[in-house]
């Protein structure tokens, strides 16, 4: 019984790895439309990130291409050079942090980091649902800050689409060459050092 049990584990343990390793980043979006419900979903799992003092400084504008005006909007907030491909995708957003901890008026110096750990909770949602999410830094601030009633404290930091892989089949021929490109990572030799720094075991 208990060789079943670890052997049920290790076989979760390699699934979860592997969903990880399947998350990418595609240019190449299906009209296939994203429901509320797997949105709520989806959001549901970011909520649960971790955060520093657990003060969650994570916010989010997001729109459907249903949502017509809103979406275009949102789009607007893209640089130029993203919303060739962007404007393809089903949901849009933007990403938002707090500046400051609720709780004393301080400086929170942790805030990109957390609002990085939500939408890494949303990558593997987003995975796991068979959806695909890309993130963008390349945005327009001006366009964002214009456009929307932001908060006095919180600043934005970056874009997401969100929605179905396009068939390969399908994709334009000028994004082929990105959409079919081999991910890759450093080895964890270069990134993590259990000695001196530089110097791994791994």
């Amino acid at each position: 019984m208990e060789n079943h049990s670890t052997n049920t584990t290790q076989n979760l343990d390699q699934i979860q790895l592997e969903l990880l390793k399947k998350r990418k980043s595609p240019v190449a979006f299906s009209d296939k439309e994203v429901s509320k419900e797997q949105l709520q979903q989806i959001f549901e799992a970011t909520r649960w990130a971790a955060s520093c003092f657990n003060e969650q400084p994570w916010r989010f504008v997001v729109a459907t291409k249903a949502q017509g005006a809103h979406y275009q909007k949102v789009l607007n907030g893209i640089n130029e050079h993203n919303q060739k491909w962007a404007q393809n995708a089903p949901v849009l957003m933007l990403t938002f942090a707090k500046k400051t901890f609720d709780m004393n008026g301080q400086p929170n110096m942790h805030s990109w980091h957390d609002l990085g750990l939500a939408v890494g909770n949303m990558s593997a949602q987003v995975t796991s649902m068979g959806l695909y999410l890309h993130q963008m830094a390349g945005i327009v601030r001006d366009n964002i800050q214009n456009t929307f009633d932001i908060p006095e404290g919180y600043e934005v930091v970056s874009a997401i689409a969100l929605g179905y892989k396009l068939d390969f089949e399908n994709v334009p021929e000028e994004l082929k060459a990105r959409e079919s490109k081999e991910r890759s990572r450093k080895p964890i030799k270069e990134i993590v050092f259990d000695k001196a720094w530089g110097e791994s075991s791994f």
